[in-house]
């Protein structure tokens, strides 16, 4: 054949085959509105809000099941978080406040106590849990999808994202739900690292643990929960680390170490051989013994006493790295330090001393950046040691827009100081995400409700005494109520740090009459948390209140960026023009009248300018016979129908003699704002006669 012609056919098979690759990509590449990265609980609760509002959505998890890290995680299979069954309510949004596990859904049947009744639940029924979770409400979840890849591609029109697995299949989203979770672990380099065992791969029978020395570096949860597995097995524990052990009973951060793993305390305290010491993690050295550092025979044979398990093992001695490496003025040369000498080298009473037969590193997770490239990868965070990424106050990626990150991996937002890196916190910051993509997508505002002004205070006490979204998520989500004269609209769950672009994230707008900001916090005194006067019980001193208790912020303009700047240290909300602390009560019920509901009215009517109190229609016909302009209970109530008749009353008489049947009273009650409960209609939480007007 002509070479001419051969080069030519090889050309055009070449194109022809090209052409062909790029179908077929073409035809592998799947589309969506919205890719959620990780089937784990926050990204099974952000599938539900897409499926309950229509969208076109994907679930893609790279193994088997939904909520894959439980099935190791944590180690020795029980859950921190409570399942707390029996509240003596009926009440499922007050129950949720006492269930750290069961996610969010409109069906009531659809908790963790379908599956357990423990209070600290076994990991493995949580998988089972959100398999549930997912066939009930028939997620769209993809299993085996293993994304290796995520870009970001922008144009002149949109932006979006490309995701790629492990068979060279592409989605492509507008939007990326980022909840992977943090699964990747927290390491340390220093001289010896590699001698050290990892929390994700170490043995969970005590019985290796036999008659052992265990070192432990780290003080929280995983830590604990590993000494306390093997503290009837090992000789002795140490666990160490930089800072000293946090309870969370003592800073309410349910990330410090909790009671239900904390048993090494008493031996340590009570002096049992264990122990916990502070110290710095990359200055250390962990060294072996050395075969050739012998030993008198004597010794030696002493050690055949011992068990097998450990007849095995080299004993690792800690130290200071810079004690490994003397350096000799004259000539520069380094010296080692041979392991059995090293104790030596330190204190004779130095705590770590004694020889270990391992050493554990139980330092935590971090989230893995590895699958994002430059035009999708968000910032490391400027806390939490850089771990998580860095996001904005709606939990968008800082500089990657249309990219949001949800769960454990969103937790720098409230590091240390609230509930968004656990389930019964973030399972309302997915909520509030999704009602950000609503409005900023789909033009559909943050739900809210009408209200009358004279409805505020009841709603106020029913949502501080019900809501779990506040109540879990202190200080961090928020209810906005945006007063407009006679009415006002109550918006649940905002996320305070992003108040300043609040209109346009909720596409609602602030009116001249300013807004209220309820918050859930504890107080900012420092205080012994089981010491005597650990809590304030005199309603006058409310903004004393060590313990959770609602607090009120009172705003005639909204709050710049600026504004959240510069707010005093420890405040979740910048100065406010009045602010009002209701006194933290022991039994967290809010609604004793002269300690909690008097006070709350009396500032909501100095916010407001209007009198708030609710009167006996007798009071009301007085009021309008003598006033030019009667109260505003008597006018959106009384005036319409809906006053209430205080029993013993001339008028109330009226009506036994007048033989009103009850049928009339519904009627005449039938106009009532239906956007409410019935039982709002009428603010009975302070109802007053016309003689008594000093309340």
């Amino acid at each position: 054949m002509d070479p001419s012609l051969l080069l030519v056919a090889l050309l055009i098979g070449q194109l022809v085959h090209g052409s062909a690759e790029d179908h077929q990509r073409s035809n592998s590449t799947r589309h969506h509105d919205y890719c959620v990265l990780g089937a784990g609980p926050a990204g099974l609760q952000m599938g539900y809000f897409l499926s309950k509002a229509q969208r076109d959505y994907v679930i893609l998890e790279r193994n088997t099941g939904p909520g894959s890290f439980f099935n190791k995680y944590p180690r020795h299979r029980k859950l921190i978080s409570i399942n707390k069954i029996y509240t003596g309510r009926q009440n499922r949004e007050f129950n949720l406040r006492h269930d750290w596990n069961s996610l969010l859904s409109d069906r009531s049947d659809l908790l963790l106590q379908q599956i357990t009744k423990d209070l600290y639940p076994e990991a493995d029924t949580y998988t089972r849990y959100l398999s549930m979770y997912v066939k009930e409400l028939g997620l769209k979840v993809q299993y085996g999808v293993d994304i290796g890849n995520v870009r970001a591609s922008e144009s002149s029109r949109e932006r979006k994202y490309i995701l790629r697995d492990q068979h060279d299949l592409d989605y492509t989203c507008r939007v990326l739900l980022v909840s992977t979770g943090l699964w990747d672990p927290q390491k340390v380099q220093f001289v010896g690292s590699d001698l050290v065992e990892g929390y994700e791969s170490i043995s969970v029978d005590p019985e290796d643990y036999k008659d052992q020395a265990v070192l432990i570096l780290g003080k929280g949860n995983s830590a604990f929960e590993t000494a306390q597995s093997i503290l009837g097995r090992a000789s002795r524990i140490h666990l160490y680390s930089p800072s000293p052990v946090r309870l969370a009973w003592q800073t309410h951060y349910v990330g410090d170490l909790r009671a239900v793993n904390n048993e090494l305390l008493d031996t340590y305290q009570l002096k049992s051989l264990d122990g916990l010491v502070e110290g710095g993690l990359e200055d250390i050295a962990i060294i072996q013994q050395q075969e050739d550092e012998s030993r008198p025979s004597g010794k030696k044979k002493n050690r055949n006493k011992r068990s097998s398990r450990s007849e095995k093992r080299k004993q690792l001695y800690l130290t200071l790295a810079e004690l490994l490496h003397n350096q000799d003025g004259k000539n520069g040369s380094i010296h080692r330090v041979q392991a059995a000498n090293l104790p030596a080298y330190h204190n004779d009473n130095f705590s770590l001393r004694q020889p270990y037969d391992r050493v554990i590193r139980c330092l935590g997770f971090r989230f893995n950046f590895s699958i994002f490239d430059g035009s999708a990868r968000p910032p490391s965070s400027e806390g939490a040691r850089g771990r998580l990424p860095g996001v904005t106050a709606w939990y968008e990626g800082r500089g990657t827009s249309g990219l949001f990150v949800l769960g454990t991996a969103a937790h720098s937002r409230d590091y240390r100081s609230s509930a968004g890196g656990f389930i019964h916190g973030f399972r309302y910051t997915v909520r509030a995400v999704h009602r950000v993509l609503e409005q900023r997508y789909h033009s559909n505002p943050w739900p809210s409700t009408k209200l009358l002004t004279t409805q505020l205070q009841s709603w106020i006490l029913k949502r501080v005494n019900e809501a779990s979204g506040p109540y879990q998520m202190f200080g961090v989500l928020g209810d906005i109520i945006l007063l407009q004269g006679s009415h006002c609209k109550y918006l649940e769950e905002f996320p305070l740090q992003a108040l300043p672009k609040f209109p346009k994230l909720s596409g609602h707008r602030v009116s001249k009459h300013g807004l209220l900001v309820l918050v859930m916090e504890y107080g900012l005194n420092r205080t012994d948390s089981l010491g005597p006067g650990r809590a304030e019980s005199e309603w006058t001193r409310a903004w004393r209140s060590n313990f959770l208790h609602p607090v009120l912020y009172y705003y005639d303009t909204l709050p710049t960026e600026r504004d959240m700047r510069r707010r005093p240290a420890g405040w979740p909300l910048p100065r406010p023009k009045a602010v009002h602390h209701m006194i933290e009560d022991f039994l967290t019920e809010w609604d004793a009248p002269i300690s909690h509901t008097q006070p709350l009215r009396r500032f909501l009517e100095h916010c407001l300018q209007t009198d708030l109190r609710a009167f006996y229609a007798e009071s009301c016909f007085l009021f309008s016979l003598t006033n030019r302009k009667p109260p505003l209970f008597c006018l959106q109530g009384y005036l319409s129908k809906q006053g209430i008749v205080g029993p013993g009353s001339q008028l109330w008489r009226h009506v036994q003699d007048t033989e009103i049947t009850s049928a009339e009273q519904d009627f005449a009650s039938s106009d009532s704002d239906t956007s409410c409960p019935p039982y709002l209609t009428h603010a009975g939480a302070s109802v007053s006669s016309a003689a008594n007007h000093n309340l």
